[in-house]
């Protein structure tokens, strides 16, 4: 590998890491204006979403010009592949975070509305998710990806129940279905932050082992317990 390769990947790995670092922020803000009916955090996630945004495609012409400038080959090929499906996968999760704000700013108009308990927890599961799926890309370890896509079940799981739970709430007062809909469709856009979590994982089993593990999560092994990320 040249000197000027090996720069150009570590600034691309710097900026995906700032990247990764911006998402997670604007993860914990919009739940927390969820959960907590906090308008302020709510209002501001859409300022952070512009600059997810423009790094998110600052990263996409740097992983062009590299490929173009020094034509990389084998695992350097690969990595920058997987960087930018990973950038597009962390662009998403932005763009979902910002969802749940708004959906945050509908529930907030109603204050006496009871979020679901296993709300809190389904949003720390997906954070974690994204959270050891960027670990497992960093040190290239395609063991704790796979964990990232057995626990996919664990917050589809959750899902289902908020589910059950917001729609007992609407069959029993006409008043919280309103409410119920803004925390239904939150509740879906945290069960995709999971789902796109599991695809960065997916790439870096394919960076690392060279297998493409997509719809073939059946021989994972369940049982193993969830290990977490790197701070």
């Amino acid at each position: 590998m040249s000197k000027h390769l090996q720069r150009d990947l570590e600034n691309l790995h710097r900026q995906l890491l700032t990247l990764f670092g911006m998402v997670e922020e604007m993860i914990d803000g919009s739940a927390r204006a969820l959960c907590q009916q906090r308008l302020d955090l709510a209002l501001s996630i859409a300022e952070n979403d512009v600059k997810v945004n423009e790094l998110e495609v600052r990263i996409e012409e740097d992983c062009l010009k590299i490929l173009a400038l020094h034509q990389p080959v084998a695992a350097d090929l690969r990595r920058i592949c997987a960087v930018l499906k990973i950038n597009a996968d962390l662009e998403r999760i932005g763009d979902l975070a910002k969802n749940i704000a708004e959906r945050a700013q509908g529930v907030h108009q109603f204050p006496y509305f009871p979020i679901p308990d296993h709300l809190a927890e389904m949003v720390r599961q997906a954070t974690q998710m994204v959270r050891m799926a960027i670990d497992a890309f960093i040190n290239s370890d395609s063991a704790l990806a796979k964990q990232v896509i057995v626990c996919d079940a664990v917050v589809d799981d959750f899902n289902r129940q908020i589910i059950d739970e917001l729609y007992q709430l609407m069959k029993s007062d006409a008043n919280l279905i309103e409410p119920a809909m803004h925390c239904f469709s939150a509740s879906r856009h945290i069960e995709r932050i999971a789902d796109h979590a599991e695809n960065i994982a997916e790439e870096v089993v394919y960076l690392v082992d060279g297998d493409i593990v997509r719809h073939k999560h059946g021989h994972f092994d369940l049982s193993k317990p969830m290990r977490h990320a790197q701070d």
